[in-house]
C-alpha cells in the first residue's frame, strides 16, 4: 500500500485531535486534487467549489488564504516526482456537544497525500454500469457541494461491488439521473454533451465544470446541463464518466445497452490530457 502523509492544521500528524465536528456530525467539506511533482492541478476549479461549500455551511471565508497556504505547503512537502492524490478536508473543528455550531467557527484543516498508482492522462478501460437500486436523497441546500456526509456513497459502492460492475448510475428521488457513485456522467448526442442538472442532489465535479466551460468548446461541441432520465442514457451515442482521479472514462455497457466505439470521448480524453500538461 502506498505510504500516505498526513497534515493537521499545517503540521505533520498521525492522529486527529478530538473533538471534531467533521467526525461527529459530518460538518465539513473536502476536495480531492491531482498533484504532479509538487504542483496541484486545476486548483482554481477546486477552490471555487470549496468557496461555494464554505458559504453554504457558514464557514468563515477569511480562512481561505490560510487553507491555501497549508495546501501548497503539503504539496511542497510531498514533491516527489510522479502523480499524487491529495485530499484537503476542512471541518468546523471542535466545540461543545450538540448539533448547533459554535460561533465563530475555528476551522480545522486535514490533508492527506499519497502516490497515485496510474497516470491520469491515460484513460482507463471502458466501464460497465448498472442502474442502482439505491437513490440519492433530495436536499437542495447541499446539492453541488462536496460535503463530508458520504453514507449514501458508501451504500452505493457496496451495492456496485455486490453486483459485480464497475459503477452504478444513481437516480434522484423523482427518477431523474444524477451521477454514478463517485463520478459525474455525460452523454453524447450528435455534437452535444449533456450532463444531469444537480439542483436536488449530487456533486458539481471539477472535471464536469472543465468540460462545460472549456473542453467541450475546444472540441467543437455544445455542452449543457439538462434534466435526463435513464431512457436518455440508453439512447445516447456515447456515455462517459469523469472525476478528478479517473479523468474521463468511456462506458461500454449500461444494463442491456452496449457501446463499442467512443470517438467523441476519445477526442475529449486527448484534450483533457493536454490540459493536465499545461
Amino acid at each position: 500500500m502506498p505510504e500516505t502523509a498526513y497534515w493537521v492544521d499545517g503540521e505533520r500528524a498521525a492522529a486527529l485531535p478530538l473533538p471534531d465536528r467533521g467526525l461527529f456530525y459530518g460538518d465539513g467539506l473536502f476536495e480531492t486534487l491531482l498533484v504532479v511533482s509538487g504542483r496541484p492541478l486545476l486548483q482554481g476549479l477546486h477552490w471555487q467549489r470549496l468557496q461555494r461549500g464554505m458559504a453554504r455551511l457558514g464557514f468563515p471565508e477569511h480562512s481561505l488564504p490560510a487553507l491555501e497556504a497549508q495546501l501548497l505547503a503539503a504539496c511542497e512537502g510531498s514533491a516527489a516526482e510522479g502523480w499524487h492524490r491529495l485530499r484537503l478536508t476542512v471541518t468546523r473543528g471542535g466545540g461543545e456537544p450538540g448539533y448547533a455550531p459554535a460561533e465563530p467557527a475555528q476551522l480545522r484543516c486535514i490533508i492527506s497525500c499519497q502516490p497515485l498508482a496510474r497516470d491520469p492522462r491515460i484513460p482507463l478501460p471502458a466501464a460497465e454500469l448498472e442502474v442502482a437500486e439505491l437513490s440519492w436523497g433530495s436536499q437542495p441546500a447541499l446539492a453541488g457541494i462536496k460535503h463530508l456526509n458520504r453514507l449514501e456513497q458508501v451504500l452505493a459502492a457496496r451495492e456496485a461491488r455486490e453486483r459485480g460492475c464497475d459503477d452504478l448510475v444513481v437516480l434522484g428521488q423523482g427518477g431523474d439521473v444524477i451521477s454514478t457513485t463517485s463520478a459525474n456522467l455525460f452523454l453524447v448526442r450528435d455534437r452535444w454533451l449533456l450532463t444531469p442538472t444537480l439542483e436536488q442532489a449530487g456533486i458539481a465535479g471539477t472535471r464536469r465544470q472543465l468540460i462545460l466551460e472549456e473542453l467541450g468548446e475546444a472540441c467543437g461541441l455544445q455542452a449543457e446541463p439538462v434534466a435526463l432520465g435513464p431512457a436518455d442514457l440508453a439512447a445516447a451515442d456515447e456515455l462517459f464518466l469523469c472525476n478528478a482521479v479517473i479523468g474521463l472514462r468511456a462506458v461500454s455497457r449500461l444494463a442491456e445497452r452496449r457501446w463499442d466505439d467512443w470517438p467523441v470521448t476519445r477526442q475529449l480524453q486527448a484534450a483533457y490530457a493536454e490540459r493536465l500538461d499545461r
